[in-house]
């Protein structure tokens, strides 16, 4: 679809979780599902429902012109297994503080 908005943005109602070598790390059933041309769907995470205890924050940060700056966040020694956006530009504020992962650490 030539026309469709390059990133569209999803409620999900059932549950999902993230897992980190057998840890639980986010466990949520009010996810948002952030599918951006060209790459796979990503489930965002409220902050609440991920074990920030358990994560760093890493010195990478990148900026994306379709969602802002990205803080990322290591776990032990799996570097950037995960970000957010604290402050994303106007229209994906639906995704302020909210955390996404990987897919290959969710399940």
């Amino acid at each position: 679809m030539p026309n469709a908005p390059r990133i569209e943005l999803h409620p999900i109602s059932q549950r999902v979780q993230a897992q980190v070598d057998g840890t639980l790390i986010a466990d949520a059933t009010n996810t948002f599902e952030l599918c951006e041309r060209g790459y796979p769907p990503r489930p965002y995470f409220p902050r609440e429902d991920v074990r920030m205890d358990l994560l760093t924050v890493s010195e990478t940060t990148t900026y994306c012109p379709f969602k802002g700056h990205t803080v990322y966040f290591s776990l032990g020694e799996r570097r950037d297994i995960a970000w957010s956006y604290g402050q994303p530009i106007e229209g994906m504020e639906a995704i302020a503080g909210r955390v996404a992962f990987y897919e290959e650490l969710s399940e």
